[in-house]
């Protein structure tokens, strides 16, 4: 170039329009088709596309910098001190470094889109045990012979099996004078640990504990197409004065459905708070007023398992045993649940990234002064 001590802004305007024309065309291409035309092919972070076209912004940026420059230089060269101050201006070298940064950065946004090539369709086949569990949520679950009470404690066991399984399918029963479905089965934990956290003592209505309501509600509540490997586990105090739970748990049985039982609580007993807030207020009475004192049903809890082909456990303050439970369920054979394809793609992101890499190296590498072979060149003048 035959420079003048000063920046050319009119051939700097017309190689970074071009150049951005070039970059939307490129665009153009690839996302309207070039990916559509690709099988398995697609862009992971589509939401980073603004960024992209956003990038834009630069040229305005490089041109408002280099006329601000060429401005400051103009002072100079009034005075005729222009070629003096700045003799190797080159505004070819300017664009070239611009024209560099722009495409680099443009690679660095695809590679965080992360576009990925699918080698094959992939099958995945889920398959595990379907569990369904009984919660007793009667007041008498208050009780605090098993600390901080039998309720918070069977609440962060079933919470600390939901963190223990894979695979499988989880469902939710509360129950006490009735039974209710809380989660339908399925492999959505997170949505289980949810709905987990919201369960009280005043969520079913009618007091009692009606186990076999919930073993029958449970029955219903498996999926019908599956056949193979199903449990219901029953955590409660035990203190079952509605139905015949032996019953339900046999009827279970027959349709191949294994029913474990978890007692809450202690022989001995331990009577049920009455709260205001999160102040113990008094303990529950009777009509004669004595305070009632809720024991573990252990014997009965023990016949419910034996009728249902399960194991009975008794929790503690230690444990509740459902670890255990859980070994035995995990013991069974898988069921299919069924099948899911997909494209199995691999990320595509370091070629972006290589090539940004080596038009930075280049970037580096070139002065912003004049050189004999950008002189001999007029392309920019």
């Amino acid at each position: 170039m035959k420079g003048k001590g000063t920046y050319r802004l009119r051939t700097a305007l017309i190689w970074v329009l071009i150049n951005e024309v070039l970059f939307f065309a490129t665009l153009a291409v690839l996302f309207l088709w070039l990916i559509p035309s690709i099988p398995n092919f697609n862009i992971q972070r589509m939401d980073w596309l603004p960024y992209l076209i956003g990038s834009s912004i630069l040229a305005p940026l490089f041109l408002w910098s280099l006329r601000r420059r060429s401005r400051g230089l103009e002072r100079f060269r009034d005075h005729h001190l222009g070629a003096q101050v700045a003799p190797n201006i080159s505004t070819a070298r300017h664009i070239i470094h611009f024209i560099l940064w722009r495409w680099a950065i443009a690679f660095i946004l695809l590679a965080v889109m992360n576009p990925r090539f699918g080698k094959k369709e992939v099958e995945v086949r889920y398959s595990g045990v379907d569990i369904i569990i009984c919660l007793d949520v009667s007041n008498s679950m208050l009780a605090d012979d098993i600390t901080p009470s039998r309720l918070v404690k069977a609440k962060r066991a079933i919470s600390q099996l939901l963190k223990e399984l894979h695979g499988d399918r989880v469902g939710l029963i509360v129950f006490a004078g009735d039974a209710y479905v809380q989660l339908p089965i399925t492999t959505d934990y997170s949505a289980a640990e949810m709905f987990l956290k919201g369960i009280n003592t005043e969520m079913v209505p009618t007091q009692g504990t009606a186990i076999g309501t919930a073993i029958d509600l449970a029955t219903e509540s498996f999926s019908e197409d599956t056949e193979g490997s199903r449990s219901i586990i029953v955590i409660t105090d035990g203190e079952n004065h509605q139905d015949d739970a032996m019953e339900a748990a046999g009827r279970a049985k027959e349709q191949g459905i294994t029913v474990h039982t978890i007692g809450m609580g202690s022989p001995e007993g331990a009577p049920i708070p009455v709260r205001q807030g999160r102040r113990v207020i008094g303990y529950k009475k009777d009509k004669s007023g004595e305070t009632v004192i809720s024991k573990l049903d252990e014997n009965m809890l023990i016949q419910v398992a034996s009728a249902g082909n399960g194991v009975f456990v008794r929790a503690s303050n230690a444990g509740t045993g459902l670890g255990a439970i859980l070994d035995e369920i995990e013991s069974m054979d898988d069921n299919e649940f069924g099948t899911e394809q997909y494209a199995d793609f691999e990320d595509r992101f370091q070629i972006f990234l290589l090539l940004a890499a080596f038009l930075l190296v280049i970037e580096s590498l070139l002065p912003f002064k004049r050189s004999r072979w950008f002189h001999r060149m007029d392309i920019f003048d």
